[in-house]
């Protein structure tokens, strides 16, 4: 049985809100009303007390973490994953509760967490070395390796406060990964660094995860999650919400997401308001669930007080495992001519070549100028596509794993060895109307 790592026993953290700050005035004001009216400062002292609030950013939360485990911690903003992760490395102490690590530990939390901006990048990597139990030789030994991963030899002697975060980070992963601890800890911190630094931390990762160390890894990206992690931690509302499998925790989080308020969105600064975003189905009715193979629409409602000429519209169509597809009239040119007053923008996704499984509608919306951001990239819609795969063909012993295959199917031949052709696709079941020539129309003009 594999010793454990990190054990975490009934850890909380407990701020107090609505405090205001002392400072040197507020200091000065303080003793001048105690000697003054003391009585009248015990009650406002009381007042005082009594208009603060306790926020439990983290309560009750027992994990063990065996040596060699790589754990994926995910949950919305707020949850609780970084004070977690604060409190493992040291970097706060906890309300109450108790925790046990065992092993040399490495943290990247936050964007320069560790460093002294006075000092180089050459000699902050030797005092995070030294921080982290290293010897002078150790890190001499490591230091070619840290800095070629880095990619920031032109900048290594130049004070970090002159770094921009993306080279923070470079610098900080780098470091943090190459003066072998034993437990890694990472916070979304790697978002800030550009897609192809990205990947190379995350192989790096799957590196460190393969020698038999210790992962804990906050990420918003599922799929990331997915690709490094064995185990999931779910955090909600400061606790433990599901500790199982990645697959398991990863695909209740996201299905989670459906039931979200609805989306609305105002930028004053165009003048623009997305009053809301419909989904419909090929019959022009809302739903939020779908059939394999039917047609999805995208009904953006919005009202423009300013003209706003020539904007650039996307949907991304989401799942588990990454992006499915996408309409961008950045790609495809179809821009309409301006948004003015009232209106709104239907995209028609025709049978869709989805499998069963729960799915994201994200959006952005650009000014003329791609570089214009009116309206940014994020989540506004959510929706199930269900049904039975044996009514499209498909036999497999496995069907009932579907809610974690990749979920996007195109029509595909298998050629056997006896000379079978076997053909599969994800055919559209057409609705009686579009067969009697009625020809519904979708979008309800």
């Amino acid at each position: 049985m594999s010793q454990a790592a990190i054990v975490i026993e009934g850890l909380g953290k407990r701020y107090t809100i609505g405090q205001q700050k002392a400072d040197v005035d507020g200091m000065r004001h303080a003793l001048e009303g105690a000697i003054r009216a003391p009585g009248a400062w015990l009650r406002s002292r009381r007042e005082s007390k009594l208009k603060q609030v306790d926020f439990w950013a983290l309560r009750n939360v027992t994990l063990n973490v065996n040596q060699g485990e790589v754990v994926g911690i995910i949950g919305k903003n707020g949850a609780g994953k970084s004070t977690l992760l604060k409190l493992l490395s040291r970097i706060t102490v906890p309300t109450e509760g108790r925790f046990r690590i065992n092993g040399r530990t490495a943290s990247l939390l936050e964007v320069g967490t560790g460093f002294h901006h006075e000092l180089t990048g050459r000699e902050n990597i030797f005092l995070n070395g030294a921080i982290l139990g290293m010897t002078r030789a150790e890190i001499r030994q490591k230091f070619d390796e840290i800095v070629e991963f880095s990619e920031i030899e032109d900048f290594l002697d130049t004070p970090v406060k002159r770094y921009s975060s993306g080279m923070y980070v470079r610098l900080a992963f780098a470091v943090a990964a190459h003066l072998n601890p034993e437990i890694l800890i990472v916070d979304e911190v790697l978002a800030v660094g550009d897609s192809a630094f990205q990947k190379k931390c995350l192989g790096k990762m799957g590196d460190f995860a393969e020698s038999g160390r210790t992962v804990l890894f906050v990420s918003h990206n599922l799929q990331a999650i997915r690709n490094l992690c064995q185990r999931g931690v779910w955090i909600k509302d400061g606790q433990v919400h599901q500790d199982g499998t990645v697959e398991e925790v990863t695909g209740a989080y996201f299905e989670s997401a459906s039931g979200e308020t609805k989306f609305s969105w105002m930028n004053a600064a165009y003048g623009l308001k997305i009053i809301q975003v419909k989904l419909k189905n090929s019959r022009g009715i809302e739903a939020r669930e779908f059939q394999p193979g039917e047609d999805l629409i995208v009904e953006i409602s919005y009202e423009a007080d300013q003209l706003i000429s020539r904007p650039i519209v996307a949907l991304g169509i989401v799942g588990i495992s990454g992006s499915c597809f996408t309409a961008n009239m950045l790609l495809d040119g179809h821009r309409p001519d301006c948004l003015a007053g009232a209106g709104k923008i239907s995209c028609l996704f025709r049978s869709i070549p989805l499998l069963p499984q729960s799915y994201t509608v994200k959006m952005r919306i650009q000014g003329a100028d791609p570089g214009e951001m009116i309206v940014p990239y994020q989540e506004v819609a959510h929706f199930d596509v269900s049904g039975d795969l044996a009514d499209y063909g498909y036999q497999g012993e496995f069907l009932k794993h579907v809610r974690h295959s990749t979920p996007v199917v195109v029509p595909y031949d298998w050629m056997l060895p006896d000379g079978t052709v076997a053909a599969v696709a994800l055919k559209r079941q057409v609705h009686p109307e579009y067969e009697a020539g009625v020809g519904v129309n979708p979008f309800g003009l």
